[in-house]
């Protein structure tokens, strides 16, 4: 049996491709759009991508399984599970096959058994792996969503981005009874799981890629805890804030993802087609480092860092019906167009080297700045009430302690909260350490509110310089 985990670092998530060498079949389980890969490495195994499957409808990037299967010719194997509202749009117009509990798919000598596995999402299902040239029994299950290494998927997104309202509790209690399943699998089957840490769809996965039921019997709290109400009041409780554009992945991985046809480099765009798009409300990203863009900038251009968070602000942030215009290097700019068509947002229609800025400044126009101020400056201003600090991290963080009077709203909420924001006083925003606010800085910026400060190392630094520090539940939102 040939076995090869693909892992995205930026979407934090797994894929794989089991194939037999016996035959040259092969399967590709929760492919992502980034296609080349898995028909590479089909390709130096001698493999045919015979068969095409995902354990369920991802809401964190878009699906590449309807795309590989086409391209391939492969068969195309859906989950007919969680009810009528959880039915793939697109399988009967694909000619996918529809596969439920029980239901066993053969990839050559390779026997894939179906698992319901509901309750991070409805129509969740899991794949048992057994060789049948050598064995008897399965080796590994691919889980998805279901259970990760040291956690297990969170059944709060149908109702926190999906919109689905009263989901959650009975999601938690389903997923409690698909774990009682999942415990009465034998200690040594392999558990391959959909994520890795960083990922959204849970609250503390692991960074280890791989692990074993009887491993997570021990060490896992979700597979662990055998008490029901105490399962759902743990699992629905510090869960992060799901970015807004995961409702949007629901909706295009349900209805039907795009067929991409490879990751398009866009325009070079010129100082007239970056201001026409300024004008019109197009979304352009500026892709340097904070540090280069607070010292210069085109005004009203968003800045998103080309790191592994860069897909998840820009997720955040950017409309779909938005175009898209980069400012970065051209690897940089190939790289961000790739990350921005893992989660759909394929409308980038030009790009411009960082020489743009200066441009810009040569033909006349001002340059934006972002000021910065440091804790010593920040705590007397602070004191007096003469200034309002905005807290742009997650709620469990500012659970945890946070500046005295400070107003919190995450980095992806500004757009729609920021009448939230008194305008009567200078504002600073500040995150853990300075890398969110510095993008909070550039949302704001682009609304408007041009007088807004970036703290130096945000939280972090004040709390070791040893400023007062407040710890109770947030109460301004999200």
């Amino acid at each position: 049996m040939f076995f090869k985990r693909f892992y995205d670092d930026g979407l934090a998530q797994a894929s794989y491709m089991i194939g037999c060498q016996a035959t040259g079949d092969a399967m590709v389980i929760d492919a992502n759009r980034d296609l080349q890969q898995y028909l590479d490495a089909a390709a130096a195994e001698k493999l045919r991508i015979t068969h095409v499957s995902e354990t369920h409808i991802h809401a964190d990037y878009v699906s590449g399984s309807r795309e590989l299967a086409k391209r391939t010719g492969a068969q195309l194997f859906l989950s007919a599970e969680g009810g009528t509202d959880w039915q793939y749009g697109f399988a009967k117009q694909d000619g996918a096959t529809l596969v439920r509990d029980g239901d066993v798919i053969k990839v050559g000598n390779i026997k894939i058994e179906v698992m319901h596995t509901p309750g991070h999402t409805p129509e969740h299902i899991s794949f048992l792996v057994t060789d049948t040239a050598g064995a008897s029994e399965p080796m590994g299950i691919v889980t998805g969503d279901f259970v990760f290494v040291g956690d297990v998927g969170r059944p709060d997104l149908l109702e926190k981005a999906a919109k689905v309202a009263n989901t959650m509790e009975d999601g938690a209690r389903t997923l409690f009874h698909s774990l009682e399943r999942f415990r009465k699998l034998p200690d040594y089957i392999q558990v391959w799981p959909g994520h890795g840490a960083g990922s959204a769809c849970g609250k503390a996965l692991g960074a280890v890629p791989m692990s074993t039921v009887g491993y997570e019997k021990r060490f896992n709290w979700g597979v662990g805890t055998t008490d029901e109400q105490q399962f759902v009041d743990m699992v629905l409780a510090g869960q992060p804030e799901p970015p807004l554009y995961f409702a949007e992945m629901k909706r295009i991985n349900r209805d039907g993802p795009a067929i991409l046809g490879g990751f398009k480099q866009p325009p070079r765009g010129t100082r007239e087609s970056l201001g026409l798009a300024l004008t019109n409300n197009a979304a352009v990203i500026d892709l340097r480092p904070a540090t280069e863009f607070a010292k210069g900038h085109v005004p009203f251009t968003l800045n998103i860092p080309l790191n592994k968070s860069f897909s998840t602000w820009a997720g955040w942030l950017v409309k779909y019906d938005q175009p898209i215009h980069l400012i970065g290097e051209e690897l940089e700019v190939q790289k961000a167009v790739r990350e921005l068509a893992m989660i759909g947002l394929d409308h980038v229609t030009a790009w411009y080297q960082p020489t743009i800025v200066g441009a810009w400044q040569n033909a006349g126009q001002v340059l934006g700045v972002v000021k910065k101020i440091d804790v010593a400056h920040l705590a007397p201003k602070l004191a007096a009430g003469d200034v309002t600090v905005v807290d742009v991290r997650n709620r469990s963080e500012y659970e945890a302690g946070h500046l005295p009077g400070s107003l919190h709203i995450p980095v992806g909420y500004l757009p729609e909260r920021l009448a939230e924001i008194p305008r009567d006083k200078p504002i600073v925003v500040q995150c853990q350490s300075g890398a969110r606010s510095a993008i909070a800085t550039s949302v704001l910026q682009k609304l408007g509110v041009t007088d807004a400060t970036d703290l130096v190392g945000g939280f972090v630094a004040w709390a070791n310089a040893g400023k007062d520090v407040v710890r109770e539940a947030a109460t301004a939102g999200v």
